[in-house]
């Protein structure tokens, strides 16, 4: 990597707690930075992954903890399960929205809601309550007196209301705040996925990251767009692979099967679900091949996770495709602790053999 200043934190300094961890998206960054991290999750195949990893796990509910089990957390990050929340579910955290921001006031007010959370039934999933999980740490810590210095929320675009929600939660805790939907290849990530950001700091103004790569545009040219912005990253880039083929999705638009959508080698991919081995590959547009699938460290890839990401349990596309992409991770939580790195050495920690203790992490060379 690049050489640049000596780090001006350790991990002992800045350490997080990562609720909902899944596969390790927030934490393989985190270690680029050279955080201490540790994660929480319930999914036995996920905590798998993270344990060839080398990740530090608590393999359980968030439920069953609380800020006084990790006292050494400074940093609060998270990610719900979307599955009720994203277009591609059944909508019920869509249809739930009121109800969840009914609750998040009920707890603003001091009210302990967890347990009909925990309970919900007819048309709300259960999952749909777990995104105010985050709240429950953060009011609590408050209460405590040690509120967290910085917070890192991330969801589908429809929970950006719910993140609003927290805004002025936050706000009146004495926290700086900024929210938003980012686009991922926006930041070097080569798919197109937006997801709901929030990003909170108790010392020093909050502010989402600033994009480093242009917007993609259905049939533009790379070179097209701000100048000052580097072109963004296309699916053959990524994967190193020199020949062409087309992407078929593997659901409908709109869930029409007839609108399938396809991508080029030569652009993004379309957002990585959790059935992205359905999505066929073909050396042309005629389709008439025998189509071929994605390797599972190929989609890991398309989510900026390294080449050899020692993904294990089952369900790994599931796995992959819940994850928030490592690359836009980074930018996240530098933008939430006020630190900026070498571009160049993001890019070199994306392209290099997974290590969970690097020697040379991304060393921030300022902090704000």
């Amino acid at each position: 990597m690049t050489s640049v200043q000596p780090p001006l934190f350790t991990p002992a300094q800045i350490h997080m707690v990562d609720l909902f961890a899944g596969p390790g998206g927030l934490d393989v960054a985190a270690h680029w930075l050279g955080l201490g991290v540790v994660g929480i999750e319930w999914d036995e195949d996920a905590c798998a992954t993270r344990r060839a990893a080398g990740l530090d796990t608590r393999f359980s509910d968030v439920r069953q903890f609380g800020p006084d089990d990790f006292p050494e957390a400074t940093v609060l990050t998270g990610g719900p399960p979307c599955q009720t929340y994203t277009v591609a579910g059944g909508g019920a955290g869509r249809r739930a929205l009121d109800q969840v921001l009914k609750f998040l006031e009920r707890m603003v007010n001091g009210e302990d809601v967890m347990d009909e959370l925990a309970n919900l039934h007819g048309d709300a999933d259960p999952r749909t309550g777990l995104v105010l999980e985050p709240l429950r740490w953060l009011l609590a810590a408050h209460r405590s007196g040690k509120p967290y210095e910085a917070i890192v929320l991330e969801q589908v675009p429809a929970v950006l209301p719910v993140w609003e929600a927290y805004d002025k939660v936050l706000r009146g805790l004495g926290y700086d705040v900024d929210t938003g939907i980012l686009h991922t290849e926006e930041f070097g990530v080569p798919q197109t996925r937006r997801r709901a950001i929030l990003i909170a700091r108790r010392n020093g103004e909050a502010k989402l990251p600033n994009p480093t790569h242009r917007r993609y545009r259905k049939g533009k040219p790379q070179s097209e767009g701000d100048g000052r912005l580097l072109p963004w990253v296309s699916m053959a880039e990524a994967l190193d692979r020199d020949d062409q083929f087309v992407v078929v999705s593997n659901y409908g638009t709109g869930g029409v099967p007839e609108a399938r959508g396809r991508r080029r080698s030569d652009e993004p991919s379309a957002t990585v679900t959790g059935k992205i081995d359905r999505n066929k590959l073909y050396p042309d547009d005629s389709l008439s091949a025998q189509p071929k699938r994605f390797t599972q460290d190929e989609y890991g890839r398309l989510q900026t996770f390294p080449k050899d990401y020692p993904w294990s349990g089952k369900r790994v596309p599931q796995q992959a495709g819940n994850a928030i992409p490592p690359r836009l991770a980074a930018h996240i939580l530098a933008a939430a602790l006020g630190l900026k790195f070498d571009p160049a050495d993001l890019d070199n920690a994306v392209r290099a053999s997974w290590d969970p203790h690097p020697v040379e992490p991304l060393v921030p060379t300022v902090r704000t």
